[in-house]
């Protein structure tokens, strides 16, 4: 059986002030701390405004703290943007890069996405590592060509997986209800294997890969139990903290299978 860990990460995007992160916490950790075992790994991603805020109970409760983007350069007169090691200041332990809304709305290309990989490892955070496909590119036959150059190009010049998680989340799939059946991510999820296994030392044997993709607690279970899915990226279902706990819950039940 793989040894690799299960993760539950909730992507708040442009969500939250900080009361309403503060409340979510109140209600979320104190139930997360009644779990039995060491379960999957929870991971939550907040705006910046709630980083620091949240580092001290994230930590008390072994949750991760995952900043939504970077630059990757170290300073600069990069107005707007957050250097790595100033999110590592504030709390974070994670970095999403890639994910499809920077990729799609802000025009981030792969070598840009390459250059916040290599900064993320260099500041000694995980980076989470999005990939996946338009609905257009999808229906053409092109989503295994399009994930393959995501990853050859984000994972360039990475020597080891180590610290590193990817994340396959379906554009056509991501805020529209629509989600890829069981079958439709466990194939995505051994090509995106056999990638790994081309590009790194070992295949990359123990990266995990996520799935994202509207997540939900109805079908978490379901996409969890496939056997190249180890874990889940859970966009609004992570808002509300009854519906992630129990999307926590699944991924536990999924972690004691391994």
């Amino acid at each position: 059986m793989s040894r690799r860990p299960t993760i539950v990460a909730g992507n708040w995007k442009m969500h939250k002030t900080l009361p309403e992160g503060e409340a979510f916490l109140q209600a979320f950790l104190p139930r997360l701390a009644s779990r039995k075992g060491t379960g999957c790994q929870v991971v939550l991603a907040p705006n910046f405004t709630l980083l620091a805020a949240m580092r001290d109970p994230c930590r008390a409760a072994g949750v991760g703290l995952a900043a939504q983007n970077c630059h990757p350069e170290a300073r600069g007169a990069f107005t707007g943007e957050v250097a790595v090691g100033m999110l590592a200041a504030a709390g974070a332990t994670h970095v999403l890069v890639g994910h499809s809304e920077r990729r799609h709305l802000f025009h981030e290309d792969d070598d840009f996405l390459r250059r916040k990989v290599q900064a993320v490892l260099a500041g000694g955070l995980t980076p989470i590592f999005c990939v996946g496909e338009t609905l257009e590119e999808r229906t053409a036959g092109q989503a295994t060509a399009v994930v393959g150059r995501q990853l050859r190009a984000g994972l360039r010049d990475v020597a080891s997986p180590a610290g590193i998680i990817i994340a396959y989340e379906p554009v056509w799939a991501i805020g529209t209800g629509k989600t890829a059946t069981t079958a439709d991510a466990q194939q995505m999820h051994a090509f995106i294997r056999q990638i790994l296994g081309e590009l790194l030392p070992a295949g990359g044997a123990g990266m995990p890969v996520l799935y994202g993709g509207s997540v939900k607690p109805g079908n978490a279970a379901e996409l969890l139990a496939a056997p190249e899915v180890d874990g889940v990226l859970v966009g609004g279902a992570s808002l509300e903290p009854e519906d992630f706990l129990q999307i926590v819950a699944a991924g536990d039940r999924a972690a004691a299978q391994v």
